[in-house]
């Protein structure tokens, strides 16, 4: 009974007590027994780096630290090529001091680190007697004795690690496919809405692929597997395809529609200068080549629009020379939001258009929209058609000035389009009204326009 008692007592003080021995944990013994399996290097690898590159590839999907990994790499620098053959062993003895100060850290993280690395089944600790760690080699650089870290475990796991590694490098590729198509999703989508802003079609739809793009946009961001990424993927591109359905749907329906001339493109201007050409003024008061009267000239009229649906080009006028009997500094009286983009008073043609193209950014006329204007129409009527659009006020548009403007570009594409006769219009619509005569002849006389009505809601 004595004797129980006092090794039970014995017991008791013994495991109450530090011992200075590591712990036995689950995870050091799971390690220690994949120690005991090394027999050199695996086949097919030729040298310990190799070991090191496959670990180092696969230790984002171990869910390791890039503090582990600076750890596991630092030993290594102590092994050599030797070590790692069949009858030796990859065992290295760095001092704790010199472990704390190449890793940074203090004695009780570096502790923390090594207890990480057993846990992770990546080293195991072969201890001395006396706790320390120290180790000499023969004149060969051959390990005779050894105490401190067995990185053996690296070399046992080289075919995990590799396997690792490629599932790594798939999935890299793969999540770089799926943020492209993402990309380009996401991008289709922008051009879509960019397009029904431009042609001004309405609808609640819009609105909602506009948010539901950009919450999708912005948690593909955080995605880090290619399964999730697919998903979201697959709902862009499904709501890309949808918007664009119906968009070539709504274009088709536009341009499908008849639609009163007024309310498409300004070949004839709003007012009662589409009324019959019926004037009460001396003919004579005008040259001819700036009037348009209908019967005696209408042939020529004719001629003359298919002459221009024929020669839709571009040209080179002289600079300062007339285009559709329009003058620069004419154009510029005419459409006076122009000059806000000239560089002088008295401009040429060239800088006419570069105004133009500066008034249609203001106009929400994109620049591919401008593009096929200048190869439709030419350059100057181009030009020109900018500066019609630019005197209408916003309530003249059915849609949009650059849904207007593109009906333009589709007439013109037709040879239906008719800029001279809107030119005229806007002349006419410029001339004061005529005073009132007395007499039996009596009565409100119509200026250029046709009309006495004042022409400023052409340009309100």
């Amino acid at each position: 009974m004595t004797m129980e008692s006092a090794l039970e007592a014995s017991g008791t003080r013994f495991a109450g007590s530090p011992t200075g021995f590591r712990r036995l944990t689950p995870g050091l013994l799971r390690v220690d027994h994949t120690a005991e399996a090394f027999a050199g290097l695996p086949e097919h690898v030729t040298n310990h780096g190799q070991l090191l590159a496959a670990f180092k590839a696969a230790a984002p999907w171990l869910g390791l630290s890039p503090r582990l990994v600076h750890a596991v790499d630092w030993l290594f620098r102590f092994t050599m090529p030797q070590d790692w053959g069949r009858g030796g062993r990859p065992i290295v003895w760095p001092s704790a001091s010199l472990q704390q100060e190449a890793l940074g850290l203090s004695a009780t993280q570096v502790k923390a680190i090594n207890r990480a690395l057993i846990e992770a089944g990546l080293l195991t600790m072969k201890d001395s007697p006396n706790g320390k760690r120290y180790g000499r080699r023969d004149g060969r650089g051959q390990i005779v004795e050894a105490y401190g870290f067995d990185l053996s475990p690296i070399a046992i796991r080289h075919a995990e690690f590799a396997r690792l590694a490629a599932e790594a490098k798939a999935e890299r590729s793969a999540m770089q496919r799926l943020r492209r198509r993402a990309t380009i999703a996401r991008n289709g989508i922008t051009q879509i809405l960019d397009t029904v802003a431009e042609y001004g079609f309405a609808g609640d739809e819009w609105v909602t692929l506009r948010r539901e793009t950009r919450d999708i946009a912005q948690a593909l961001r955080k995605v880090e597997r290619s399964e999730e990424m697919a998903l979201g993927v697959a709902s862009l591109e499904r709501r890309q395809n949808e918007a664009r359905e119906r968009l070539e749907s709504l274009l088709a329906t536009l341009t499908s529609a008849p639609s009163p001339a007024s309310e498409v493109v300004d070949s004839d201007p709003l007012g009662p200068e589409n009324r019959p050409h019926q004037y009460s003024y001396n003919r004579n008061l005008y040259p001819e080549q700036d009037t348009v009267i209908a019967t005696e000239e209408g042939s020529r009229a004719n001629r003359e629009a298919s002459e221009q649906r024929s020669t839709y080009v571009k040209r080179q006028p002289a600079e300062k020379g007339s285009v559709l009997k329009l003058h620069p500094d004419e154009l510029v009286r005419l459409a006076p939001r122009l000059r806000d983009y000239l560089p002088g008073s008295d401009p040429t043609w060239p800088e006419l258009i570069d105004a133009a193209g500066m008034l249609r950014s203001e106009l929400d006329v994109s620049k591919s929209l401008w593009g096929d204007a200048c190869l439709t129409m030419g350059r100057e009527h181009a030009a020109i058609a900018i500066a019609i659009v630019s005197t209408k006020d916003l309530t003249h548009f059915r849609t949009t000035p650059a849904g207007y403007f593109h009906g333009m570009v589709t007439k013109a594409k037709t040879g239906q389009l008719n800029l001279d006769r809107t030119i005229w219009g806007m002349r006419r619509a410029r001339q004061p009204s005529s005073p009132v005569r007395s007499g039996s002849n009596a009565g409100t006389r119509t200026g250029r326009g046709g009309s006495s009505t004042s022409p400023s809601h052409l340009w309100s």
